[in-house]
């Protein structure tokens, strides 16, 4: 049996002897012993008040060490789910570095190769090939081919097809966009 249902029955018995001794007091008359018998109730109330106290006081730094606990293996826990995010983050940043890696050099291969077919093709040709592919990418190829040759390729190029790479390379020559 516990200490505290040790003393919630310790509470009951003496408040139940202590009605007893008050109601017997009031049925036969006797004003000192009901005096007695509420005195001595107060006192055990008391005593058992003050046992409760003790027990709550002893118990208050254990049960605040295991909230401590608790809370710090749930601490624990949350860091080791975070060290574990951190790992599969960082492990993803690499697998995209190295992927981004080879996109670029597969990029800087190509353009370099792209660039040395355009300048070897006849400038008809090459007109009629970059007005069929990307504008923006058309405008990389020009500007990477030397001047004499883009404005012959430009020269040969539908105007409306040749103003519109015009202006791209145009905004991408400029050292700073405008704000």
């Amino acid at each position: 049996m516990t200490l505290l249902s040790q003393l919630a029955s310790r509470g009951r018995s003496v408040f139940a002897g202590g009605a007893g001794i008050v109601f017997g007091a009031l049925v036969f008359g006797g004003t000192p012993a009901a005096t007695q018998a509420i005195e001595t109730v107060t006192a055990v109330a008391g005593e058992v008040d003050e046992d409760i106290r003790r027990f709550c006081s002893n118990i208050a730094d254990a049960a605040r060490d295991r909230r401590y606990a608790l809370q710090k293996s749930e601490m624990e826990m949350l860091q080791k789910d975070i060290d574990q995010r951190i790992a599969t983050l960082e492990s993803k940043r690499e697998e995209y570095e190295s992927w981004l890696q080879r996109r670029n050099d597969f990029l800087a291969k190509a353009e370099g190769n792209l660039v040395e077919i355009y300048s070897r093709m006849r400038p008809d040709a090459a007109a009629e090939r970059l007005a069929g592919v990307n504008v923006e990418l058309a405008a990389g190829i020009l500007m990477k081919l030397q001047a004499r040759q883009a404005g012959i390729i430009l020269n040969e190029m539908d105007s409306k097809a040749a103003a519109a790479l015009t202006g791209i390379m145009a905004s991408a020559a400029r050292p700073q966009d405008p704000t």
